[in-house]
């Protein structure tokens, strides 16, 4: 079974007691639940990573491409806004990746508006809280399957 990747970056690991007005009451693991069930329904295994520490983010997308899994859905946290290293790492490999962010970034705080890493994946779906993660596997396979 051909395999994905979805990781969480800073914070997230704090879902379902964070800001729960923006975020909401679903713990990370609860999502990764979901997302795991529906992946397996299209077909793929999904594995899941979250980490506070930007080197294992870089280090989980060098080995998504050594692993030859077929594509990455990443929400960077706040790391979308300046990590030009994350940036650097989703454009060294060679697996499509779409980024998630379960607010409209674009409609926070003007700091939160722009994406450094947004440039470099396939596409960017924010704002439509945890059925984002949703949008973005099947916007994952629809890429990766030419459709």
């Amino acid at each position: 079974m051909d395999k994905l990747l979805l990781l969480n970056g800073p914070n997230l690991n704090r879902l379902g007691k964070r800001e729960p007005t923006i975020y909401g009451f679903t713990t990370l693991k609860e999502l990764e639940k979901t997302v795991e069930k529906q992946a397996l329904q299209w077909g793929y295994h999904l594995e899941s990573l979250q980490s506070n520490h930007e080197g294992d983010l870089i280090d989980a997308l060098h080995d998504a491409e050594d692993r030859e899994m077929k594509g990455v859905i990443i929400n960077p946290g706040a790391l979308t806004h300046y990590s030009y290293a994350l940036r650097d790492a989703i454009s060294s490999i060679s697996i499509p990746v779409v980024e998630v962010h379960i607010s409209n970034i674009h409609a926070r705080e003007p700091f939160r508006h722009e994406s450094v890493t947004a440039p470099v994946t396939k596409g960017q779906i924010v704002g439509f809280g945890l059925f984002g993660y949703e949008l973005a596997l099947k916007a994952l396979i629809q890429f990766i399957k030419g459709v």
